[in-house]
């Protein structure tokens, strides 16, 4: 079915033309009849299915042919990271080319100088993150007393980050005649809650099987253990992959150790999550999207929201903890009909994980087996629970290697790893004290002492450091460190026997 037997207006079919978007999809055929009829939704849709332009087209024509003097803005749409609120923005510019509608975006990780001028200058529409919307509301600089469309996109997932308050707070700012549209790629129970609040009798629609994957992607998974996934990914990488690849891994600092690996193996590739700004994450897409380089590493922070044409492969480097973020990740290839792969490494701590997965699809991921590195160590333990949202690696598997002595002690000292606990420094100060009263032989035992209680962190560091990447000026700067406190021991213990004498 085509835009125009959705009673799109030509202003906007031209602008779908421009950008060849011609035939509409099963969710928008759905949706944009009773969305225009003024109807409230609750729809429910696999990953890259064409929910934007489900809202984006019914609204951007219902606001033009309703348009006012006011310069408030009478159409806000909530969107969960400030990826997907730009890729919306986006997508509302190029639906309303040939418009004379004002859309705006506003997210916080940026100054919101730009976005107070943009409200003064008046705005149509509005697509927000929760945060930066509610700290310019409670500022009094932005006004939703005149919106009158509401949209949640990624409900489920404005849910798991836990803005429910935020949305309530929002959605009690906001007339309560306005027409409210839920979006969403699951609806687990926190969904149906919320839409029961928020919605005035709506039309339920659903176009795949919750929680599936799109029909175009191939999936396949490989059973290795964790020390031999970036050699696998390498592999790959230079054999068999040759467009862009989206990885997903579990940390921040998981992704910033595979980008440098990569890059190291030759490969192109960027990281992306949490840590990094707002202009940082947005040149890495942008990157990404202009085929600077080959791969793109990233947290789940860019699993919803980034719409990037033709991505031929999507590899979970780390099984997902939660079971429908798999098919968040996947859903980044085989968009709007193209075909896509998905390829999962999976340890043996994963298994529970990946079967979670199989459960929810309702099917068995084919195993690919011939590759140089199979699964040989059963001793690795499922991913640890408390460093899920910490950003640390923390070494699962091969549970013959214990924690070694004293790792735990400097950690509450607040130090690093290899680099002197501040408690050290104390044998060497008792020394020359105790050499001024006649203690030479103690004094001298003691400073000894110190300087070997000194060099057991760089031993143990040596021991540690392997898989781990220090800078070089870090490296150099520790070992000052060291070099410093030891020559210090020595001298107060020199000082210590010649004040004995």
């Amino acid at each position: 079915m085509n835009f125009n037997e959705l009673n799109i207006i030509k202003p906007i079919n031209k602008a779908l033309l421009d950008i060849d978007y011609v035939s509409a999809t099963p969710i928008q055929e759905k949706a944009i009849p009773h969305v225009l009829a003024g109807s409230d939704l609750l729809a429910t849709a696999a990953t890259g299915t064409g929910k934007t332009a489900s809202f984006a087209l019914p609204m951007l024509q219902k606001l033009f042919e309703t348009n006012v003097s006011h310069p408030k803005a009478r159409g806000l749409v909530i969107a969960p990271t400030r990826e997907l609120a730009q890729q919306i923005v986006d997508s509302y510019k190029s639906y309303s080319k040939y418009l004379s509608l004002k859309v705006g975006v506003i997210f916080g990780g940026v100054s919101q100088r730009r976005q107070e001028a943009m409200l003064k200058r008046g705005v149509d529409i509005i697509v927000a993150t929760p945060g930066r919307l509610i700290d310019l509301m409670d500022q009094k600089i932005v006004d939703l007393s005149q919106i009158e469309m509401f949209v949640l996109d990624e409900a489920d997932r404005l849910l798991d980050m836990g803005f429910v308050n935020d949305i309530n707070k929002i959605a009690d700012s906001i007339s309560a005649n306005a027409q409210t549209l839920l979006f969403s790629a699951t609806m687990p129970k926190e969904v149906v809650k919320i839409s029961q609040k928020l919605l005035k009798d709506p039309v339920s629609i659903a176009t795949e099987v919750v929680s599936s994957p799109a029909k175009t992607v191939s999936q396949k998974v490989y059973f290795v253990d964790p020390d031999n996934k970036r050699k696998l990914l390498v592999d790959l990488l230079q054999k068999e992959f040759n467009d862009s690849v989206l990885v997903f891994v579990r940390t921040k600092s998981n992704a910033d150790r595979l980008t440098k690996y990569l890059e190291q193996a030759g490969i192109t590739a960027r990281s992306i999550h949490g840590d990094k700004s707002q202009n940082q994450r947005m040149r890495a897409l942008d990157g990404f999207k202009n085929y600077k380089f080959q791969v793109l590493v990233a947290t789940d922070v860019a699993a919803r929201g980034i719409d990037i044409d033709k991505l031929g492969c999507v590899v979970n480097f780390n099984i997902p903890d939660e079971a429908e973020a798999y098919v968040h990740r996947i859903g980044r290839t085989g968009r709007a009909g193209e075909d896509g792969t998905s390829v999962s490494f999976c340890d043996h701590g994963e298994k529970g994980l990946l079967k979670d997965i199989q459960n929810l699809i309702q099917m068995d991921i084919p195993v690919e087996h011939d590759h140089a590195y199979p699964l040989e160590d059963y001793t690795v333990q499922p991913p640890n629970q408390k460093r899920r949202n910490g950003g640390g690696r923390g070494r699962r598997g091969n549970s013959k290697r214990g924690p070694r002595r004293g790792d735990g002690q400097n950690r509450r000292q607040g130090t690093k790893e290899g680099s002197k606990p501040k408690a050290q420094g104390k044998p060497s100060n008792q020394a020359q004290s105790q050499a001024k009263t006649g203690g030479q032989a103690k004094a001298h035992g003691k400073a000894a002492a110190g300087e070997r209680s000194q060099n057991k962190p760089v031993n143990r560091s040596k021991k540690n450091g392997q898989g781990r990447s220090f800078s070089k000026s870090s490296n150099a700067s520790k070992g000052q460190g060291r070099s410093r406190s030891q020559n210090k021991g020595r001298s107060q213990a020199g000082r210590s026997r010649n004040t004995s004498k």
